[in-house]
């Protein structure tokens, strides 16, 4: 969804660019495979293996692109008569090539504005365009039913105020204002998009007494500072706008007025006065071309100078008298219907364990890149599974393809449907895999690392579309040869900004979040200019790394569903916590005591090692379980017991205890985070409490790997 800007897209490009750390050369590359039955050990196996090989020569560019320029014609925002056909259509695709397929639909709150009013005052008159114009380079950015630039659930008001540049609107921000002397009580403030997920601004802003916030692009990290613009280059032009969602959601994400229960028709709602996730004052995103009158006027001190963007000014706090804007946002409070696709493939041997594939297919605007680039691929990788079908494959396991609908204003469609289905999810989920927009560049992974392993061998598996190599050695090459003494790729935690998030930190099932990205400019995010033009022109232009992601992708969804055991890992899971609790060691703790902490990882590091030890010699001796339905439960659970019922500090939703989104962060991940986010805000009672918290959670997750290394030596 995951730094050249701090929103979903650019966090998600981040973790796609570095989600794998120093490596260590691959001794024994190939061991273990991915945990099923090697091909030495059983012909089942190599048939498997012909399976895969088969399914990696189906994916076709030609039909990516084609999936594009049809999805991606019109706006299709929550909502839309757009959005409804293109849920139809992939529907009726699904069950063309042999899926089991439907639409679920859920009643959520989107506010769509109604008025939107900025303009300045004094020292001089500007009212500001706030509108994106039609570029005859591309036809795609003329089109009818647009949503306007707009922020949703941003609060209603109309205010009348001094203005003040916040640098990014982040809590450091605020301290360095305090520093210098000045208020924002009862100013409209300014920030530039960047340093953190857009919905932390004005909240941040909010707690510091403001009455309004804008947040615009700043050509510094988004414009002609980093090249040329639209239509000449991929980057934001002056009067691009990025939308976007201040949904408060790292309290948590999903339907406002349904938090933790499915938005279906009868469903009991809050009022929004009782909701704890809209925006208290109104926000409106602007370009730089409407921002810059508007910083030119202020007066007061020059700013520090790495607050300072890339506009042609000596930029100002601002905050006399002299430099008044007025800011009006109302919008149109209504529920609306969203549609998520959901399509099956119903497992041979174990119908009732899941493995469960995803992307979102609303966007803003057109919505090229985000979402439609990745939701492509998941079609492709639907259809190769149906030529499969065909030809008399079925996967052990059940396969759920799920096309989300609503995720762009809160994760809408996704969460919806995990608190809807939560109590089957918890029984029978195997794992997530989650892709959003895609581009070209690099191949990368965040996600559980129990999991950790497993990836890095089905990203030796696939070829990158350069011919370098595999994903695995052209990732390898990318770090530069540094080591840390391990076999495998680092992968990144997951925060938040994308569907996985529900799935992993509210149930506690192990997610992946795959695409490519690092090697394409890009400045036309959540904009107008998000289009098949922009994108066939200054993206994955061939497709090739789409058809890639297809491989990848389907690669692991297709091991996950045949498994014989599944290939849940726990080593690099206990050394990853392992350093996770040495980086909060180093966090000023007066006197709040870690040591339970380290005693909890030596002990998950020798469930992990016992585990490793067992099946290893299984796999050794080729003595396979005969039945393994309950190991696999085992494994597949094992996440479930990183999780708190309580919840993480203020905010219950959010039930994992390794990972979460940051509360000023967003999208960014904490871990450990009850610990850590205590400890910086130096709450040393509660960051004791919380000690506690991840100890059992951690004792837990030991004594289910125990358990599964039992379950093994007793075959």
């Amino acid at each position: 969804m995951r730094h050249r800007f701090a929103n979903r897209a650019t966090v998600a490009v981040l973790a796609l660019m570095i989600v794998f750390g120093p490596i260590f050369p691959a001794a024994g590359a190939g061991s273990l495979s991915h945990l099923r039955e090697s091909a030495e050990v059983s012909p089942q196996s190599k048939a498997e293996e012909k399976w895969e090989e088969l399914f990696r020569s189906l994916p076709q560019a030609e039909r990516l692109k084609q999936y594009m320029q049809r999805l991606s014609a019109e706006p299709h925002h929550i909502g839309s008569a757009a959005g409804k056909r293109n849920a139809e259509w992939m529907r009726d695709q699904l069950k063309a090539w042999g899926l089991d397929a439907k639409l679920e639909e859920f009643d959520v709150l989107f506010p769509m504005p109604r008025e939107r009013v900025l303009e300045l005052i004094s020292p001089e008159k500007y009212t500001a365009r706030l509108k994106e114009p039609a570029l005859a380079e591309d036809a795609d950015s003329g089109d009818e039913n647009q949503l306007p630039s707009y922020n949703a659930y941003s609060g209603d008001g109309d205010v009348t105020a001094p203005l003040v540049y916040v640098n990014y609107g982040i809590p450091a921000d605020y301290e360095q204002l305090a520093r210098m002397g000045v208020d924002v009580k009862g100013k409209i403030v300014i920030a530039r998009y960047g340093a953190s997920w857009r919905g932390i601004k004005p909240k941040v802003a909010y707690q510091h007494g403001a009455v309004g916030c804008l947040i615009y692009s700043d050509p510094k990290e988004d414009g002609y500072y980093q090249g040329d613009v639209y239509p000449k280059g991929p980057y934001r032009p002056d009067f691009g706008v990025q939308r976007g969602s201040v949904m408060d959601m790292p309290i948590h994400p999903g339907d406002p007025l349904t938090p933790g229960w499915g938005a279906t028709k009868s469903a009991r709602r809050l009022s929004r006065e009782e909701s704890k996730t809209l925006m208290k004052i109104p926000v409106l995103p602007i370009s730089y071309g409407d921002a810059l009158p508007l910083l030119k006027n202020l007066g007061g001190q020059v700013v520090p100078e790495n607050w300072r963007g890339a506009l042609p000014i000596t930029y100002h706090i601002g905050g006399n008298e002299n430099a008044k804007v007025r800011l009006k946002v109302l919008s149109d409070w209504k529920l609306h219907t969203l549609y998520n696709v959901v399509a099956r493939i119903e497992g041979s041997t174990y119908p009732d364990e899941w493995v469960i594939r995803g992307n979102h297919h609303d966007a803003w605007v057109n919505g090229a890149d985000d979402p439609v680039s990745g939701m492509v691929a998941v079609l492709e990788e639907a259809r190769a599974f149906g030529e499969l079908l065909k030809k008399g494959w079925r996967p052990k396991r059940t396969i759920i393809f799920c096309a989300w609908d609503g995720e762009e204003p809160g994760l809408l469609g996704s969460t919806e449907w995990v608190e809807q289905h939560a109590e089957e999810l918890k029984q029978k989920a195997v794992a997530y895999i989650n892709s959003d927009s895609t581009s070209k560049g690099t191949f990368g992974v965040g996600g559980s690392h129990t999991l950790e392993k497993f990836v890095n061998d089905v990203a030796r598996s696939v070829n990158d579309p350069r011919g370098k190599g595999s994903l695995w050695e052209v990732m390898k090459a990318r770090r530069g040869g540094q080591a840390d003494n391990r076999a495998d790729l680092r992968i990144s935690a997951l925060g938040s900004g994308s569907d996985y998030t529900a799935f992993i930190d509210h149930l506690g099932i192990a997610s992946l979040n795959v695409g490519f990205g690092g090697e394409g400019g890009g400045g036309i995010y959540h904009s107008i200019y998000d289009s098949f033009a922009w994108y066939t022109r200054f993206s994955d232009t061939t497709f090739e790394y789409g058809r890639t992601l297809v491989q990848a992708a389907g690669t692991a969804t297709m091991r996950l569903a045949d498994a014989r055991i599944l290939p849940f890992e726990f080593t690099n899971f206990a050394e990853t916590v392992g350093g996770y609790v040495d980086d909060v060691a180093k966090l000023p703790k007066q006197n709040v005591d870690l040591a339970p902490l380290r005693k909890a990882v030596e002990k998950l590091k020798q469930a992990a090692d016992n585990y490793d030890r067992a099946l290893n010699a299984i796999l050794r001796t080729g003595s396979l379980p005969a039945e393994t339905k309950e190991l696999n439960k085992l494994l597949f659970q094992s996440e479930r017991r990183l999780l708190s019922d309580a919840g993480l500090p203020r905010r219950e939703w959010f039930k994992h205890q390794i990972y979460a989104p940051g509360f000023y962060t967003g999208y960014g991940v904490k871990t450990l985070p009850g610990v850590r986010e205590a400890l910086e805000q130096k709450d040393w009672t509660e960051a004791a409490e919380q000690v506690g918290v991840i100890v059992t959670a951690l004792n837990a997750m030991s004594g289910q790997i125990e358990s599964a290394a039992l379950k093994l030596q007793s075959r």
